[in-house]
């Protein structure tokens, strides 16, 4: 079964996480976010991944190369993101027969996918308190009967979450989409037609994250974190204390009197250590260092970073080549209690969630004794002075 992976986005509401790295390969645990969509579809029986690649295409292309787990790789260029049915059309000289699409920014439980690519023509469908953001699907059964975009009064909880299984023949339908009122080409025209013209199989999703902004990538790695089971392949010094599923890999350094509760994942070339205390779902990406004193809590620390002396990071994200100076404090706790917001794209955002530090671009840096609020962004090469206690983006 050809399988086409929607990886060609920029992620402008992961900004700026992605301002050199797609959001389909930002780090989710152990491997970049498309490849658990990629793994997912390998074993439900993929014969061929199409990734249709746009914005810093190569890095897509240089993890996965020309064969994946034994599978055939090719790519299709989205040389615009003018949408979901373009970027698949963008597909469409590849494809011959049956085909799936999955979104490569999206987290599926593996159940889900297996029973998609077994039925055709089928969607995904997950359930939902409230449907109104969604494209919802109304139901007779398990067959869907209509699909309507944002209802105010949805016919069903069940929503759409971009897992399709189409026939040959929407293949020639792709190029049929008009632009929406947004300017984008639609994959849900598609699932319309579809739904109109053959009896289409609704899929029950038991579990799904759409990962499009900061906090959702955290939400992601404790998902995909907590799955991990615990390993040291890396080295462990002295009285060094792993509690759970710590996962320590080949060329990765734990020094004396660290303690590391789990689930948490040191990633090759780390040191951490001595004296550090790592715990929740927390990735420690390649070459990064988490030096004497630090405490990491429910983080992701990208490739290249260092929080190197006596600091305190919880509950945030900090981008490639990250430099924390000794001293740096996050506050990932609001005083009100209230979830914290983040700003994207201009707005500020409710996250929901209570605890919530913050995003770090890559490159950026604190000078000693920074204090950072939270929901706070530092965009990329974004530094602070020493001492000063930061409460606006910058």
């Amino acid at each position: 079964m050809q399988t086409v992976i929607l990886a060609a986005g920029e992620g402008t509401r992961m900004r700026p996480l992605t301002e050199t790295v797609p959001k389909p390969m930002l780090p989710v645990a152990d491997r970049p976010l498309c490849a658990h969509t990629a793994d997912a579809a390998v074993e439900a029986g993929a014969s061929e991944l199409v990734f249709v690649v746009g914005y810093e295409a190569d890095a897509v292309r240089e993890h996965f190369g020309a064969e994946y787990r034994g599978v055939e790789v090719s790519y299709a260029v989205q040389e615009e993101q003018l949408g979901t049915a373009h970027a698949v059309d963008a597909a469409s000289d590849q494809l011959d027969g049956d085909f799936v699409v999955l979104n490569g920014d999206d987290l599926y439980d593996t159940a889900a996918v297996q029973a998609l690519f077994e039925n055709c023509p089928a969607v995904g469908a997950y359930q939902v308190e409230d449907p109104r953001p969604y494209g919802v699907f109304s139901l007779d059964g398990d067959v869907v009967t209509d699909v309507v975009e944002k209802p105010e009064d949805p016919p069903s909880d069940r929503v759409n979450v971009g897992l399709y299984h189409f026939p040959e023949a929407a293949i020639e339908w792709l190029s049929d989409v008009e632009m929406s009122e947004r300017g984008e080409y639609e994959i849900t025209d598609v699932v319309e037609r579809l739904v109109a013209e053959r009896e289409v199989r609704a899929v029950p999703v038991e579990r799904w994250l759409g990962v499009g902004r900061p906090w959702e990538l955290l939400e992601a790695n404790e998902w995909k974190l907590d799955e991990l089971e615990g390993r040291v392949d890396g080295e462990v010094k002295g009285d060094a204390d792993l509690r759970g599923d710590v996962v320590v890999e080949e060329g990765a350094t734990i020094e004396q009197g660290v303690v590391i509760e789990g689930p948490a994942l040191v990633k090759s070339g780390a040191d951490v250590g001595p004296n550090a205390y790592v715990r929740g779902a927390t990735l420690v990406g390649e070459d990064c260092h988490i030096g004497h004193g630090v405490e990491i809590k429910n983080s992701v620390v990208m490739q290249g970073s260092n929080v190197p002396h006596l600091s305190y990071v919880g509950d945030s994200l900090l981008g490639t080549d990250v430099n924390f100076g000794a001293g740096t404090q996050v506050a990932n706790l609001r005083h009100d209690g209230e979830p914290v917001a983040q700003t994207v794209k201009g707005d500020r955002v409710e996250t929901g969630r209570r605890k919530y530090g913050v995003v770090a671009g890559p490159g950026a840096k604190t000078g000693i004794n920074s204090s950072l609020s939270p929901g706070l962004v530092l965009s990329a090469e974004a530094t602070t002075e020493p001492g000063e206690s930061v409460t606006k983006d910058r």
